[in-house]
């Protein structure tokens, strides 16, 4: 609700009022109505608080209409009605951004001192109470110290507050500690949602103040194994926990009794080495970074695992080798790699309730194996009994030598057939030999099978969808090299040599093809 939609509401009872007046013979003129208005305004003009305070509604409705307009627009409102100075001392959401506080940075013109001249002067005219949500994102500017950020957050975090964003920058990396004791003495049980960046946390054994949590999300936040595991020994109701970029952590050990938690995300932990969960209903887990060594423990209920953009090679090999007997109850694996020198090895183990695979590579310039064979994926699903899905997506970053499947005889290999498998997409195919043969060889064992999308130009769509400039809201399709416009018409000529011709009748084919306006050969040869 805006300052538009109250200013019609006040009006719309107004106009009732009149009404009745004229019902009951107290007739008011238009022109006296119009009179009285204007010395409102003449009033709120010259700086004198408006004594119209609206409606007659419950106060407690009053304070939520005010609680739902923006920040701007409640400070607006406070100024000319004595109802609304009166809610807005008891504010629920703080929200101190450069927009919100409406600060435009001009070139060349620092604003970090209105900034904190308008943080202080909204601060010291709430009553500190009532506060459910505090959003507060410093701007790029050194001029807004350290002490001004702990008093801000001393006089918003008070009991019965529910959300604490604290967005920093990277120049309070090294200065700036978050202040653990704002959050005793009762001010953080009630939190809920609580995120931090670039800064400090260093919380301490007996920190008994966050039992309400649900959420945590740590961002380049200089935090330990140890004083994570003070933060969340006593956090029962946590539910999601999300740490990026978080470089001081080792090891992570996650307890059994946090059996709310079912999600965890960790994102680019550098010196992460070990990873130990005993947390019963774990659902969710994802990895971005380096392998790391993990144990779950034989009860593990993780079935969503994401696991990737290592550049560190092979992780193909690891996540087949390694995760089923760490995650026996997986049913959807994502795995992304941006290395791989040797071919996917077959395996024993199983992924025995994998339904939904997705696998995304990354090739660049030095980082990849020319002679990688894409036939090894196989090895995928051979493990994966109940598959269901298969996405295979590959991003060309650079240029990749490749045996050619032209003139391919096609190998022939061991053939288990797959009962379960139903659609399948191949996102940046090209014409490797391993990559005709793998698409081969899935439409003979997949004998359940009902599409097949075979996508020659990399696209960010992950369904059925080829996405090109027709469909696009930008009208242009993705950029792609000289070089690599030409590999993809080679592979729609291979496809339609090798591929079509195997494609059996129950089987729904669609092949994306270079765009005609953007990738055609005619454009090329105009650019030579």
């Amino acid at each position: 609700m805006g300052m538009v939609s109250l200013n019609r509401l006040m009006f719309k009872h107004k106009e009732r009022r009149r009404r009745r007046r004229v019902r009951n013979g107290l007739i008011t003129s238009v022109s006296q109505e119009n009179e009285s208005l204007c010395q409102e305004i003449d009033q709120s003009q010259s700086g004198e608080m408006s004594r119209y305070s609206g409606p007659d509604l419950p106060e407690d409705i009053w304070c939520h209409i005010h609680s739902l307009l923006p920040l701007r627009d409640s400070a607006r409102s406070a100024c000319v009605s004595y109802t609304f100075l009166h809610s807005w001392r008891r504010y629920p959401k703080l929200t101190f951004t450069e927009e919100a506080l409406g600060l435009k940075q001009m070139e060349g013109q620092k604003t970090g001192v209105d900034f904190t001249n308008r943080v202080d002067h909204i601060l010291k005219n709430h009553s500190g109470t009532g506060v459910k949500i505090l959003k507060l994102a410093v701007p790029l500017y050194r001029n807004v110290s350290s002490c001004h950020l702990t008093s801000w957050l001393q006089n918003a975090i008070t009991p019965g507050i529910e959300e604490v964003n604290l967005t920093l920058h990277s120049e309070f990396m090294e200065e700036y500690n978050f202040p653990c004791s704002i959050l005793h003495n009762g001010c953080g049980n009630s939190i809920l949602y609580l995120r931090l960046t670039y800064c400090a946390f260093r919380p301490t054994s007996g920190s008994d103040c966050l039992r309400s949590l649900t959420k945590l999300d740590l961002y380049k936040v200089s935090i330990t194994g140890d004083e994570l595991g003070c933060l969340i020994s006593n956090t029962f109701a946590l539910e999601k926990l999300m740490l990026g970029q978080c470089n001081e952590l080792i090891c992570l050990k996650i307890p059994f009794w946090l059996e709310r938690l079912s999600f965890v995300d960790l994102t680019w932990c550098r010196m992460l080495q070990v990873i130990e969960s005993a947390a019963p209903n774990l659902s969710t887990f994802k990895l971005i970074g380096d392998p790391v060594q993990m144990s779950f423990g034989i009860s593990s209920q993780v079935k969503n695992l994401n696991v990737g953009f290592s550049f560190k090679p092979n992780i193909l090999s690891y996540a087949i080798t390694k995760l089923p007997s760490v995650f026996p109850h997986l049913e959807t694996l994502i795995l992304s790699s941006m290395s791989e020198m040797i071919d996917t090895p077959m395996v024993a183990d199983k992924f025995l309730h994998l339904k939904h695979l997705k696998i995304f590579l990354s090739i660049l310039y030095d980082s990849w194996s020319p002679a990688y064979d894409f036939l090894s994926l196989v090895s995928f699903l051979d493990a994966s009994p109940q598959l269901e899905t298969f996405l295979l997506s590959i991003r060309h970053l650079g240029d990749m030598e490749h045996d050619s499947g032209d003139d391919a005889h096609m190998r022939q290999i061991p053939k288990y057939k797959h009962c379960r498998l139903r659609k399948v997409r191949i996102n940046g195919f090209f014409s490797a030999k391993g990559m005709v043969e793998l698409t081969c060889h899935i439409l003979e064992v997949a004998t359940s099978l009902e599409s097949l999308t075979v996508d020659t130009v990399y696209n960010e769509e992950e369904d059925d969808k080829i996405s090109r400039c027709a469909v696009k809201k930008s009208g242009e399709c993705w950029s792609i090299s000289r070089d690599w416009i030409l590999e993809a018409h080679k592979a729609v000529g291979v496809i339609k040599r090798y591929i079509l011709e195997r494609v059996p009748s129950t089987v729904k084919i669609n092949v994306g093809e270079p765009c005609r306006r953007c990738h055609s050969i005619d454009v090329i040869a105009s650019n030579i």
